[in-house]
């Protein structure tokens, strides 16, 4: 009846945790067809994605830096550093974790991959179709009982908030060392800030002459390269202090932070999962850490021979306190700059990181509450029930982003 059991559509973050977790014992996988875009404009680049988790992880012999000491810039330049024992700051790039994942799969039977543009998903009382075009043009139908969906949604859903984390980042490399490898730069406010929202500089060292280094902003609307590049060479040159580097790399995206609700069944037999499943968290754009937790339930469910259904990426509570934090933003009721600068003062590093990931309490989550604007976030709070979603000129179509924890950048 089936031409598989599960299909999974799209070959990133999402698609290929989930194909590695239904892998972990390749003797009971199910049989999969994993299928990606061709080589060419509907692939994405190579990508970095960030998150934080204990010491040893699954993915460390892949990882390509990590870091134990985390440091916030204030606007004034004060640094707060920090340690968030037992937890590290992990960077993974999309083409060693694709390599990875590829080992696995090919010592598992059963697990096919496919290059095609997949352009319709149809969803049938007992399962569904994927149709696509092949990499020679060939028009593909392939039957599956389970279809996860991670393709990008044509538009983000109606919500009451929307504004966009976007950034250019250049991969430096140095003739003379300059740069910390065992600290990260989590947030540098040295920056000109917009009017609402947020915008700062981000510094990953790999070693003293290599870095990431990437201008970010939480605002409406995007840049041009002109104008990311403009900002980079502004940070590199004036907080930085750097005069000679060589750009050896670039990267760019832009993630939705929205309290919009992504639904994550799109029928009986076809779910979504990343971002457009709801993975991506709201305040932070953090994806991958949620990827890794959606994706091993889903494994889970399946192996037990439940409705393999992906679990909520985030609590109701984080969801609910991140439409707060960016309606504050968005209104300019609150100082993007000055709430992190506040946060990463009075919270320890450990329990922030917990926050962001959504691993707190709520006796927690009040206390830490006390370190922000009360007052605007409250009047926040009261007033975002009675708000309509909406659906504005602000939708775009959701991107493949970097950060899946990855700042997807992923929490």
């Amino acid at each position: 009846m089936y031409d598989t059991e599960i299909a999974i559509v799209g070959a990133g973050a999402a698609g290929l945790s989930l194909a590695y977790h239904l892998c972990a014992a390749p003797s009971k996988a199910p049989s999969i067809v994993l299928i990606d875009a061709p080589p060419g404009p509907l692939r994405p680049p190579e990508r970095t994605w960030c998150f934080w988790e204990q010491l040893r992880g699954e993915f460390d012999e892949v990882t390509s830096a990590d870091w134990s000491t985390l440091r916030l810039r204030g606007p004034d330049g004060i640094s707060v550093t920090g340690s968030p024992a037992p937890l590290r700051y992990k960077m993974l790039r999309s083409r060693s974790f694709e390599t990875f994942v590829h080992k696995r799969l090919e010592a598992t039977p059963g697990v096919t991959r496919l290059a095609a543009a997949v352009h319709d998903v149809r969803d049938g009382p007992q399962g569904a179709q994927v149709r696509a075009i092949g990499s020679r043009g060939e028009t593909l139908t392939l039957r599956a009982r389970w279809v996860f969906d991670s393709r990008p949604l044509p538009r983000l859903p109606p919500a009451r908030t929307t504004l966009l984390q976007h950034f250019r980042g250049w991969f430096l490399r140095l003739d003379q060392p300059a740069f910390d490898p065992g600290v990260a730069d989590l947030m540098d406010f040295r920056t000109p800030q917009p009017r609402h929202g947020l915008s700062f500089g981000y510094v990953l060292p790999s070693s003293p002459y290599e870095a990431l280094v990437e201008y970010t902003e939480f605002s409406a609307s995007v840049l041009d390269d002109a104008g990311y590049d403009q900002a980079l060479r502004t940070y590199v040159g004036d907080q930085l202090g750097l005069e000679k580097y060589e750009v050896h790399r670039i990267e760019q995206g832009v993630i939705p932070m929205t309290d919009a609700r992504f639904p994550r069944r799109a029928g009986r037999s076809v779910f979504r999962i990343g971002t457009a499943g709801g993975a991506t968290r709201p305040s932070t754009g953090y994806t991958f850490a949620a990827v890794q937790r959606q994706a091993r339930a889903i494994a889970h469910a399946w192996h037990e021979g439940r409705t393999p259904h992906p679990p909520p990426a985030h609590s109701r509570r984080s969801l609910a306190m991140d439409a707060v934090l960016l309606r504050a933003l968005d209104t300019g009721r609150v100082n993007g700059a000055g709430f992190f600068t506040g946060l990463f003062t009075n919270v320890s590093m450990e329990r922030l990181l917990r926050f962001l990931d959504g691993a707190t309490r709520w006796h927690e989550d009040f206390r830490i509450g006390l370190h922000t604007p009360v007052r605007p976030m409250l009047r926040t709070a009261i007033e975002l029930p009675l708000l309509p979603r909406l659906s504005t000129a602000r939708e775009r179509t959701l991107p493949a982003s970097r950060r899946q924890h990855g700042r997807q950048k992923e929490m």
